[in-house]
């Protein structure tokens, strides 16, 4: 089962360009069952990633473009009177697919950016008293643009806390970008529009399972727990809020899944430290906003840095 990972792993290298790490990163965040917040610079390959990883793994694709006067029907759906009928019916919004992208999230007011945490944490969406299931599985790939922040509503902590990871994809290097205008210089020869299924989604169902199963040895779970405790009781960081027990467990999880996407049935002691920064540092409230001594990125590399590594044999 686990080379299909494998398989999906090289069906995304034929359409998006040097971003492996972003790609690990999500298919570990949609292992561990979680949402990923995508923030970079626009044209960087973040709608193209999404789609991408829905096309192999036949999903079904979702998206809604966040904008000030969206409305939280616009992304759940709404009842309507079917004059045929002579009745209401619900009509479903994109919010009832399997990857939903969730483009510009931090462009629509609270209200509707708020439609989302319910979907998010219990799978599901009520409107008008009656709750209506989402597809199995459910992930949502949210982005926003770090560098423009005219028209924006930020994020409040409670909702960044839904994201499993917040991650940037970077900007390629020459070689990676001279590959990207080759691939892509003919619009009718766009490798996407070529891109076959290489994974049902009951296999990644499997697979998520599959993750679930992945060893972590006990000196390992205190590693974990020692990195978050560092972010609550750390005296010399500038913390307000460090990271709550549902960060533990969103690292736990994300390492299992990592380890699962680099073709191991057990955890290491890398896998927690490359995720400390995408699962951790969104979840740190610091001290006002601007003029801030140090990133939260920071802070987490830090800490990682201050807390010993244990060494043992990792597998079973």
């Amino acid at each position: 089962m686990e080379h299909k990972l494998q398989e999906i792993c090289q069906a995304v290298s034929l359409v998006v360009v040097g971003q492996e790490r972003t790609r690990d990163l999500i298919l570990a965040a949609f292992l561990a069952g979680g949402h990923v917040l995508m923030e970079d610079l626009p044209g960087t390959g973040k709608t193209l990633m999404a789609k991408t990883l829905a096309k192999t793994m036949d999903m079904e694709f979702g998206r809604v473009q966040f904008t000030p006067d969206l409305m939280p029907s616009d992304v759940t759906g709404i009842h309507y009177y079917n004059q045929k009928a002579g009745e209401f019916q619900f009509k479903k919004g994109p919010v009832f697919s399997n990857i939903l992208l969730a483009d510009e999230i931090n462009r629509a007011a609270p209200r509707t950016q708020s439609s989302l945490l319910e979907a998010m944490e219990e799978r599901q969406v009520t409107i008008d008293g009656e709750s209506w299931a989402l597809p199995d599985p459910f992930f949502v790939i949210a982005t926003q643009n770090p560098v423009e922040s005219a028209g924006t509503f930020p994020l409040p902590e409670a909702q960044m806390d839904r994201f499993l990871m917040k991650i940037g994809t970077g900007l390629p290097n020459r070689e990676q970008e001279k590959m990207i205008l080759r691939r892509f210089a003919q619009r009718q020869e766009n490798p996407y529009r070529e891109l076959k299924p290489v994974c049902s989604h009951q296999e990644f169902i499997a697979l998520m399972r599959k993750a679930e199963e992945v060893y972590i040895h006990p000196q390992l779970l205190d590693y974990v727990v020692e990195i978050v405790a560092a972010t609550r009781e750390n005296k010399t960081l500038d913390i307000t809020a460090g990271a709550s027990p549902r960060g533990s467990l969103a690292l736990l999880r994300s390492a299992k899944a990592l380890a699962l996407v680099k073709g191991r049935e057990y955890v290491t002691p890398e896998e927690i430290k490359e995720l400390a920064v995408p699962v951790l540092a969104h979840r740190l409230v610091l001290p006002g906003i601007y003029g801030q001594n140090a990133a939260p990125q920071e802070i987490i590399r830090r800490i990682l840095s201050q807390v010993p590594v244990p060494t043992e044999e990792w597998d079973r």
